[in-house]
């Protein structure tokens, strides 16, 4: 019973996100969505893999709207590594003591779409 509830609240938070946002908005409003899922627009850059020693992977890349940038990270591969990309995840504003050079905000997907103008016409490897 309690699992049917929360994937019913989940069902309906995710429902409400109506449009993706930019960056700018989420980053603008922090607070607000801070621990949502939200949907976010932008562009995909700095994609990373790294292993983890027991199996799996962890994926993560930078999203930019072109003014503001946040971290991603992602456990299932995203179908490409660079371009417009759609993600679905939840967002968390990280507040630290000590004064970092990077941002600390991140969103932790759960969805990564790439675009079609990330889809190259040749197909895969330029095929």
């Amino acid at each position: 019973m309690l699992l049917t509830n929360t994937a019913g609240i989940l069902g309906v938070m995710l429902a409400t996100q109506l449009a993706p946002i930019s960056v700018s908005e989420l980053l603008g409003n922090a607070d607000r969505f801070n621990r949502q899922p939200v949907t976010v627009s932008g562009t995909m850059s700095n994609y990373r893999g790294t292993p983890f020693r027991r199996g799996g992977s962890m994926y993560t890349f930078d999203l930019t709207d072109g003014a503001e940038t946040i971290h991603v990270i992602t456990f299932a591969k995203p179908p490409c590594v660079s371009g417009t990309v759609t993600v679905e995840g939840a967002f968390e504003q990280v507040k630290r003591r000590v004064k970092v050079s990077y941002s600390s905000d991140e969103i932790t997907a759960w969805t990564v779409t790439c675009l079609p103008d990330t889809v190259d016409p040749r197909g895969p490897k330029g095929k």
